[in-house]
């Protein structure tokens, strides 16, 4: 085989600008990693300005020569020709901001424009322009947000649809948006959930079929990795939704149902003698080690230990203050700190166990393979975790996490981040290897994006703030659908959308409204309050009634103590003042309705 590369073909180059030969056409961009390539733009490529969803093409073909200052980041989409040692034709070129140092995404309202645009997407996929009526609900959506005929209606998706709507409220005050996620959590809790009296838990089935007006209920994961098994994933995203719009309503069914929920994790998913959480439980006996589970009989994963967290223990958390779901957090964190860690063998955690936390490498699909986002999801969430429990093995793993993975986890040459990699390199192999593609999935760029920015936002660095902007520019560039709306499931290592099987679907199994809202909802929330110092709006609906002593918290994500304080309050519209500044709680108004609460959160001057 020839040892260089003799034929043509398109791709991506992500760098820096180091010079620009107006006159020869010519551009010396560097990649992250410092490689420099030379570029000719002696085709006239187009050039364009990043866009929103809901935004028009913003053409900057005309201004090339002007934007392509020294330092300035950007996107060269072109054709690689092996001639004379090999040279690049640009053919598109797509610019982050319109000055060098500025980047569109970390606009204000950027996030809170592009929440707003995927709640109006899966809106109007899922409900049309009539009535919010979730029997219509379907879990796959094609690519322009069509129905299929499938009618599976699975919990956990549209748990996660209504996450997506709760968070659009919290950031718009939008009562659209309220009224998908109430009525969401409704049908949840009256087809999908269980109360079982006898063992005082609740559980939820995997998700109903709809046939005309009757439906079967589907008890047991009808998924490939937990068919005929409950498995505990399903159980933690079933809250997803339900918690983000109790954090709004203080409805407090749902917080009753949570922590019924959460019985159930302790009486059948928890393991009091090594510790740590099963992975699946069978559907009769609610054994974790009946024979019926097969591989997964006496597993643990990252699902089953580290979801908790992100998917709804923070939220509930935030929402009540409880001292309970601040000591279940610290147990998951001190697990993930301790368990997951594998540094003399790999540069990845570890992510499934046997019962005694020995390493299960033969499981299924995984065998010995790292998820990328997993990685970058425990570094993102053991920082949310050290703003309410500061340890310093939390942060020491968090920062070793930031620090290791865009060596072996992202793409240096074209930005974004991969999807599943071999954990450990063979023979003299200098790469980790792919275990099937070199696809980027949107919701690992949302892990790495999130990861980086809260890195930044409390430890500071610049390396975490270089890499929370290449993460934020290759999603905001490639993922958005200017076309049909919201965002590609998969795209390919250069961007292009990959549009086959079930990652064509804007709605699956896998895809929902969850990872992309809490995108734009966390990314608003760490780019203005802890990066950028500026004010933000949240919006609550909630019944003075539900709430102890009428205290509603209205902290947006686990942040340093101190960081941001209320600057102002109104409730139906009118200035408000009985609240605590600092410790971000409004005592609400001694009334039998709801009402409707604003709140500015201010960042603290550092």
């Amino acid at each position: 085989m020839a040892d260089a590369v003799t034929f043509s073909f398109s791709d991506t180059i992500a760098g820096y600008v180091t010079r620009f030969d107006s006159g020869a056409r010519l551009l010396k961009l560097k990649t992250s990693d410092g490689r420099e390539f030379d570029v000719s733009l002696a085709g006239d490529p187009s050039a364009e300005l990043v866009r929103n969803l809901d935004e028009p093409y913003i053409d900057a073909s005309g201004h090339i020569d002007e934007m392509l200052s020294p330092g300035r980041f950007l996107f060269v989409y072109g054709v690689h020709y092996p001639e004379r040692g090999g040279g690049f034709d640009a053919k598109r070129l797509v610019f982050l901001g319109r000055g060098s140092e500025d980047y569109r995404f970390e606009e204000p309202s950027w996030w809170v424009k592009q929440i707003e645009s995927l709640a109006d997407f899966y809106k109007r996929a899922q409900f049309g322009d009539g009535p919010v009526d979730f029997t219509e609900y379907r879990t796959e959506i094609r690519l322009g947000g069509d129905k299929t005929a499938s009618h599976v209606q699975e919990t956990d998706t549209i748990s996660r649809l209504v996450y997506g709507m709760a968070s659009a409220y919290l950031l718009t005050g939008k009562d659209e948006y309220l009224e998908v996620a109430e009525r969401g959590t409704e049908y949840l809790r009256k087809h999908m959930r269980v109360v079982d009296s006898e063992e005082d838990v609740v559980f939820w089935y995997h998700g109903i079929s709809v046939d005309g007006d009757s439906e079967r209920k589907l008890f047991t994961s009808e998924f490939s990795d937990d068919y005929d098994a409950i498995p505990m994933y399903e159980q933690i995203y079933a809250l997803a939704g339900p918690i983000q719009t109790y954090r709004v309503t203080g409805d407090v069914r749902i917080k009753n149902d949570a922590d019924a929920t959460i019985r159930l994790f302790d009486k059948f998913f928890f393991d009091p003698e090594q510790g740590g959480y099963y992975s699946h439980i069978d559907p009769i006996l609610f054994s974790a080690d009946h024979e019926s589970l097969g591989e997964n009989a006496e597993r643990k994963n990252w699902n089953s230990v580290g979801d908790h967290a992100p998917a709804y223990l923070i939220n509930l958390y935030l929402a009540t203050g409880d001292q309970k779901y601040a000591d279940f957090l610290e147990y998951t964190f001190d697990t993930i700190a301790d368990k997951f860690p594998d540094y003399k063998n790999s540069p990845f955690v570890q992510e499934r166990f046997f019962r005694d936390w020995s390493h299960d490498t033969a499981h299924s699909w995984q065998q010995n393979r790292a998820v990328v986002g997993h990685n970058l999801k425990i570094a993102w969430n053991l920082m949310r975790m050290n703003s309410l429990k500061a340890k310093p093995e939390y942060e020491q793993l968090a920062k070793k996490i930031g620090e290791i993975m865009p060596a072996v986890g992202s793409d240096v040459q074209r930005g974004g981040w991969y999807d599943v990699v071999e954990r450990l390199k063979g023979g003299d192999q200098e790469a980790y290897r792919f275990a099937w593609h070199d696809r980027k999935a949107w919701w690992q760029q949302e892990q790495a994006i999130l990861a980086y920015l809260i890195l930044n936002g409390t430890v500071g660095g610049d390396a975490n703030l270089r890499e929370a902007r290449q993460a934020q520019a290759f999603y905001n560039t490639f993922f958005l659908d200017h076309d049909e709306g919201a965002v590609y499931f998969n795209v390919l290592a250069s961007g292009t959308p990959y549009l086959l099987g079930t990652e064509r679907l804007k709605g699956s199994h896998s895809m929902s409204m969850y990872h992309s809202a809490e995108l734009c909802y966390l990314s608003a929330v760490y780019n203005n309050l802890l990066i950028n110092g500026r004010e933000m709006d949240f919006h609550f609906q909630p019944d003075p009634t539900n709430l102890p002593d009428r205290v509603l918290r209205v902290s947006p994500d686990l942040l340093p103590a101190g960081s941001v304080r209320i600057a102002s309050v109104e409730i139906d519209e009118k200035p408000y003042t009985d609240f605590d500044a600092d410790a971000l709680t409004v005592r609400l108004p001694d009334v039998q309705s709801r009402v409707k609460v604003k709140v500015r959160l201010r960042p603290v001057a550092k």
